[in-house]
């Protein structure tokens, strides 16, 4: 093919230089024939040697150099590998906070002491809240097997057995326990019906997955990966002291500067202690999501060979509010669509009222779990979460795409800082400046 295009070619270039001596077609023939070999014909494409460079030594040359093609940055483009730029983003990320990192060594010298840490909790044991209430909810928890056990209180655990003592007067067992054996094909265990899930093995299984729904078979994997195990502890390890050492050596030092401020309400320079806040306070946000979503919910599902392993969906993709909620703690949204938005739909309820209603409730335990270790009731975890559904509305009605990430991260990157100054400069002021002026 290759020779037979090249002759095509020498015989067009005789034809063209005979018709150019007997001046029948002059300076028109001539433009013919190279716009003839330059349109592809039958002339050959250039050869293109190892680097994809035109192979000048073929003997074929291409005079056309241009083509009907938009540039890169154009949506029209379709070019889509910015990988580039991504890691230019990553080493400008780090260079500047490389050189925080050093302003805050030079100014304030090392302050990372994880013994300090610990004697917190060694000094007074008897001040565990946390671990007094983990032990007696056992009680509940035994109480609630009992009379399950007995009228055959845990929400989830209680409402699935209800319902598989509505499916057994029925007499639909035989359905459920078809639609049980679909649902989770791939188990290693046999599936277990009402009422011989009512043991204490199962409920203490319940209690120790990383789930918050319970079933009466849940989805198990075939066996324990101890290398992928070694990975989670090695990372909850990890992760536990960089957290520890960030708070120490870049949060503190901030918030304590940040009390004058508030208390001379200099506004200027109380921005400007948000925003030098709002920094490591997102970094630490983001490590303690791998820590806990990642390392520590897989490190037990692995331990308890738990199968369903969704606990966070591409909540970093979310071009409005809502679909940040749905997706960033899967437990707690399954828990929350379960026992609370859809059975609110099933009494009459509107989504609207439905949602509200998922939002006070959730508003109520940020708050609970902030005032209750802090001792103090200030109403801002509150008022943050409440303030999720104006927001909801604004960015889902006026940011779309990519503005409407940009406005999702805006919003994780300003409004936590916010609540955290809120909320020291409350406990500094009841706890330091009521002992300074009593004394």
């Amino acid at each position: 093919m290759g020779d037979r295009g090249g002759a095509g070619g020498s015989r067009r270039r005789r034809t063209g230089s005979r018709a150019l001596s007997q001046g029948s077609g002059g300076p028109v023939a001539a433009e013919e024939e190279v716009r003839d070999m330059g349109a592809g014909g039958d002339a050959p494409a250039p050869d293109k040697d190892k680097d994809g460079d035109d192979d000048v030594g073929s003997g074929h040359w291409d005079l056309r150099c241009h083509h009907l093609q938009d540039s890169l940055f154009s949506s029209d483009s379709g070019f889509s590998n910015y990988r580039g730029i991504l890691n230019w983003c990553v080493v400008m990320l780090i260079l500047s906070n490389a050189r925080l990192f050093l302003e805050n060594l030079i100014k304030y010298g090392i302050l990372v002491d994880p013994i300090q840490v610990v004697s917190l909790f060694l000094k007074d044991p008897y001040s565990w809240p946390a671990l007094c209430l983990v032990i007696v909810a056992n009680v509940f928890a035994v109480a609630a097997f009992q009379v399950e056990k007995r009228l055959a209180v845990l929400f989830s655990y209680r409402d699935v057995n209800l319902w598989c003592r509505e499916i057994r007067a029925t007499k639909a067992k035989a359905k459920a326990a078809s639609s049980g054996r679909a649902a989770n094909g791939g188990a290693a265990h046999c599936t277990v019906s009402y009422p011989d899930n009512l043991t204490y093995r199962d409920l203490y299984y319940f209690l120790f997955a990383p789930t918050l729904c319970y079933e009466l078979n849940f989805p198990r994997s075939p066996r324990i990966r101890k290398r992928f195990l070694l990975r989670r502890l090695l990372e909850m390890l990890f992760f536990t002291q960089l957290q520890v050492g960030l708070i120490q050596q870049w949060m503190v030092p901030t918030i304590q500067n940040s009390m004058k401020p508030f208390k001379d309400m200099d506004y200027s320079r109380i921005i400007e202690r948000l925003l030098k806040l709002a920094v490591p306070n997102h970094l630490i946000w983001l490590i303690f999501f791998y820590w806990l979503f990642h390392s520590c919910l897989n490190a037990v599902a692995e331990l308890m060979q738990f199968g369903d392993r969704e606990f966070y969906r591409d909540w970093w993709n979310s071009e409005s509010v809502t679909y940040f909620w749905q997706n960033w703690n899967i437990p707690v949204h399954k828990w929350c669509s379960r026992h609370f938005y859809k059975p609110m739909l099933r009494r009459g309820s509107s989504k609207w009222v439905a949602k509200t209603g998922v939002f006070l409730a959730s508003a109520f335990f940020h708050e609970y779990l902030v005032s209750i270790p802090l001792r103090m009731f200030r109403l801002w975890a509150f008022t943050g979460m409440m303030a999720q559904i104006p927001l909801a509305w604004i960015v889902s009605r006026f940011f779309r795409g990519n503005y409407g990430n940009a406005a999702v991260w805006l919003t994780l990157i300003i409004g936590q800082p916010v609540a955290v100054l809120m909320y020291v400069h409350d406990y500094y002021v009841l706890n330091h400046e009521a002992l300074t002026a009593g004394a």
